[in-house]
This record gives C-alpha cells, structure tokens and sequence, in this order.
C-alpha cells in the first residue's frame, strides 16, 4: 500500500519575507521602548519637551505599526487592533482610553461614508452614472483617467473628501468591470484607484468643505499670529496648488501606471446599450439620490450656518445610514458586507494619532525637527514645515499634523522673517496629501479595498507622488503664491 504522503497536500513555503518585516517591528518596538531616556528638545524660547516613557512608547507602537502596515505582514485592520493592545500592556495609555479611539466619531464618519458607497452600488446608481461618465469621456484610457480625476477632485469642493471617495470608489467598479480583465489588478486598475485616493486629497485642499484640517488651522492662525483667513480667500490661494496636482498626478499615473490598453474598443456604444438596459430610474435610487443630496447640503451649510456649529457632522452623516435601513433602501445582509478590515484601519490611526498627541511624543518630534531649521533662510524653513507636516500626516490625523506642527512653526516664523500666511498655507497643502501610507486618510483605505494594488505599491508610488508635491509647494512659495499677492517674508 502506498503511503498517505503521497496524497497530502504540500506544505505551503514558509514566507521569509512576512517573518523578517513582522520581525523588524517587534525588534524596532523593542529598542525604542526598552531604551534609556532621550534627550529634551529644546525650542528657541528655550522651553523644554521632555520625552516621557509613555511617549517613547508611543514612538515604539508607531514604528512597528508602520513597518506592519507597509509590508502587510498580517491584516492591516488586525496591526490596528494591535495599537490598542500593546498601549494598554505596555500602560502607555489606559485601555479605556486607547480602545475608545477605535469608535471616534471620524470613524463613524467613514463608517457612514462607506454606506452611502454601498447604497450607490445596491441601487445601481453608481452605473448609471458611470455608463454616463463613459458615454461623454469616450474610449481612451487616457481620458477615462482624467474624468474620474477631474469629476473626484471637483466634488472635494463642496463635500468631505471621505465621502467623495466612498461615492466614487463603486463607480471605479463599475468602469473597471468594462476594463476586459475581470477582477485581476492592472496598471489600469491601479491607476484608476490610487489615482482616485491621491486626486481626493489634492481636491479636499482647495476648499473648507473637503476636510475639517482648514478650520482647524484658521483656529491656531488666528490665535497665534492674529490674522484670519475667509473661506473664498483660502479658494483663491489653493485652487492653483490642489488642481496643478490634480494634473500632475493624471500625468504620473499616464507614465507609472499607464493602462495595458490605449483604447477600449466599442466601450462607448457597451456604455449607451447598458444604460438603456437600465431602463427608469427607480424608487430607491430617488430616495438615496434625495438622502444623499440633503446630507451633502446639510455638512456644506455647517461652514457658513452658525446654527449647525454645535451639531457634529458624523450625527448628520449617519442620519443617512439610519435612513437608508429605515426606507428598506438597505437590508441586513447589506450591514454584513461592510469591509471591517478599512473600518479597523482607520480606527488604529486613529488611536496611534491621539497616543503620539496625547503622551506629546509627536511635540518632541515636532520642536526636535523645527529647531533644526531655526538658522536656516526663510525657503529651507517654509519647506522643512511642509515636508514635516507632509511625513506625519501619514501616519497619524491631519488635524493632528497640523494641530502639532502649526503652533511651533507660527512661533518661530517671525524670528526668521517669515510670514504666517505662508506657514498655514504650506502645512496645510501637504497635510491634505497624504500619499504614502494606507492610513494616511481615508480615500486611502477605501481605495485598497479595491484588491488591485498591496500596501508596499501604495507606498512605492507615493514616495514619487510626494516629491512631485514638495516641488509644487516649492513653486508655490517662489512663484505662485507671491505672484497671486501673499506676503512671503515680513520684516524680522
């Protein structure tokens, strides 16, 4: 008789790669947190930040954190919950607290945006109207490129960046499904959705409406330095730097990720054929196109209605979710569909984020690297702002960047001759463009959902991304800015 080794499956091959990066981590973790006390950094008023213990832990979380997410040596929403888990073991937060942050409201707000995604899919409006985009934009990749591109960054103008990106990503399904290539990653693929995440954050700049960063950094302007700055005015400096991008990165992705096909033969008479299929349109996509609407409309007032200050916009958000289940638009089945693994993703963010504030260890950050600056001239300071807050915001809240940097960067501006209208305006282009990790921002993870590109892609082609952005902000400060009328320097 022949022996059963004969018939048992292979071993699988024990993975070197996971085992060295998970490995990495735990050893990074270690050193930084087993190591002797660091020295204070020390800002040019002469003020000391002392590196707790708990905050060089939340240094240690941070670095293995990022080193799993990077090389997803397990599930990205799993290196999540071990963020909370390692800052109560190692009591560098108290459990209560560093698990709260995994149901802050900005993750509800993602949690609801990722609905209205699902509900646009269940109803069938997403191909409605992506059989539209197609019908206007034609065959070429080239240009289904740049009207996803350009239709994404437009509705960043008047809504939240995260529900943007959830209300475009199922209408990259639908376009991608016409693709040819079923659900395998492509270049195409791979361009259409990192595309979309980088274009959602290089939209959300331009106006108060994309994200809650501008008010918050309008606060530590007006606070510190004295000046405000109007919601058109903020337009009018940003509109040049997040739409140069918007075409920058169609041109990036056209030469790093340039589609296997130039055209997609008859796609446009596919796309006319399957909207007349389609037929009417129906009950439930009128009641969530009018749900939809009512709630962009009410989060757009919020800016401009003082009536809606106290009222927090995740309340609003999830009035829609509520709603939809409500109006049997939605049915359970549909809740059990919702992907865990990005809802964790960004809950850990989240938590990382307020333990790098919390513990100050991302103040010591902050001072350690300005002060680095403090002799340099007024460019190489400006852009030393921009590419800190640039490095940070992926990793934690770009609130939080801004909310850490800021302060200290409009503290030591004039000493340098160097404006504040020039230090907001650079921190708060580059906190809005988070490119290399996956946590970065929301669009971020919602994109990865889409399986056609790993998290060591994303960070490759980011890298790229950002250097083209610091360029933008280079020219910014040099030329466009001064040339639309922004003081750069001022009298020391």
């Amino acid at each position: 008789m022949e022996s059963d080794s004969i018939y048992a499956p292979p071993k699988p091959a024990f993975d070197w790669k996971r085992a060295l990066f998970m490995t990495l981590g735990v050893v990074l973790f270690a050193v930084v947190y087993y190591s002797p006390p660091w020295p204070d950094a020390v800002d040019p008023m002469g003020q000391h930040f002392v590196l707790t213990k708990e905050g060089k832990g939340a240094l240690a979380v941070f670095l293995l954190a990022g080193t799993w997410w990077v090389f997803e040596v397990v599930p990205i929403g799993v290196t999540s919950l071990a963020i909370g888990v390692l800052q109560a073991l190692f009591l560098i937060r108290p459990a209560k607290v560093a698990f709260k942050d995994f149901m802050d409201p900005s993750v509800l707000f993602i949690f609801a945006s990722v609905v209205i995604g699902l509900v646009f899919t269940r109803t069938g409006l997403t191909k409605r109207l992506a059989y539209k985009m197609l019908i206007v934009v034609g065959e070429k990749t080239s240009m289904i490129y740049l009207g996803c591109f350009v239709v994404t960054a437009a509705l960043t103008h008047i809504m939240a960046h995260t529900a943007v990106a959830a209300t475009i990503y199922p209408l990259l399904l639908a376009i991608y499904s016409l693709y040819g290539e079923g659900d395998k990653p492509t270049k195409f693929g791979k361009g259409l959705f990192i595309g979309m995440a980088y274009i959602a954050g290089a939209g959300s700049v331009i106006t108060l409406l994309g994200a809650a960063r501008g008010a918050v950094a309008i606060g530590f302007l007006n606070d510190i330095a004295g000046k405000s700055v109007s919601f058109f005015e903020l337009t009018y400096y940003m509109a040049p730097v997040g739409w140069l991008m918007v075409f920058l990165l169609w041109g990036f992705f056209m030469i790093f990720l340039k589609p296997e096909k130039d055209v997609i033969p008859g796609l446009r008479d596919r796309a006319r054929m399957l909207n007349a299929e389609m037929g009417g349109i129906t009950r439930n996509e009128v009641l969530a196109a009018i749900i939809i609407f009512l709630c962009i409309v009410v989060l757009s007032l919020k800016s401009f209605v003082k009536a809606l200050d106290p009222i927090d916009k995740t309340a609003i958000i999830l009035i829609s979710t509520i709603l939809f289940f409500v109006l049997n638009i939605l049915k359970l089945e549909d809740l059990e569909e919702i992907p865990w693994n990005i809802i964790l993703l960004f809950a850990g963010a989240m938590s990382i984020g307020f333990c790098l504030w919390e513990t100050e260890a991302a103040k010591w950050l902050a001072v350690n690297w300005l002060v680095l600056f403090k002799e340099a001239n007024s460019f190489v300071f400006i852009m030393s702002i921009a590419f800190f807050v640039m490095v940070m915001t992926n990793f934690i809240m770009n609130v939080a960047a801004i909310a850490i940097s800021l302060p200290v960067a409009l503290v030591i501006a004039p000493y340098l001759g160097v404006s504040a209208e020039v230090i907001f305006f650079a921190s708060l282009a580059t906190a809005g463009m988070p490119f290399v990790l996956l946590v970065g921002a929301a669009p971020n993870a919602i994109a990865y959902d889409s399986k056609q590109f790993t998290p060591g892609e994303f960070f490759m082609y980011g890298i790229i991304a950002s250097i083209i952005l610091m360029a933008v902000i280079a020219l910014a400060i040099l030329v466009i800015w001064p040339a639309l009328g922004m003081p750069i320097t001022i009298a020391k």
